[in-house]
């Protein structure tokens, strides 16, 4: 069993990861972040997109917005 969380180790590690090793030995700060800088900007842009279309659902009223709107509740 060890031999399988070896093997997803070094998927991982020598396979996944391997691009960002090239940013760990950049100089400066930009240059290491920069791919949590473009993630942050992708996410942060999609949490927009998502609360303007939840805003057009709430002005339709198209939301169910019952307390026993489920069965479980």
């Amino acid at each position: 069993m060890s031999k399988f969380f070896y093997g997803i180790e070094d998927l991982f590690v020598n396979h996944l990861f391997a691009p960002y090793d090239f940013f760990r030995f950049t100089h400066s700060w930009w240059g290491a972040n920069s791919i949590n800088w473009i993630f942050f900007v992708i996410g942060f842009i999609a949490m927009i997109y998502w609360m303007k279309q939840l805003k057009i659902f709430n002005d339709n009223g198209e939301e169910d917005k019952t307390i026993s709107s489920h069965s479980y509740l």
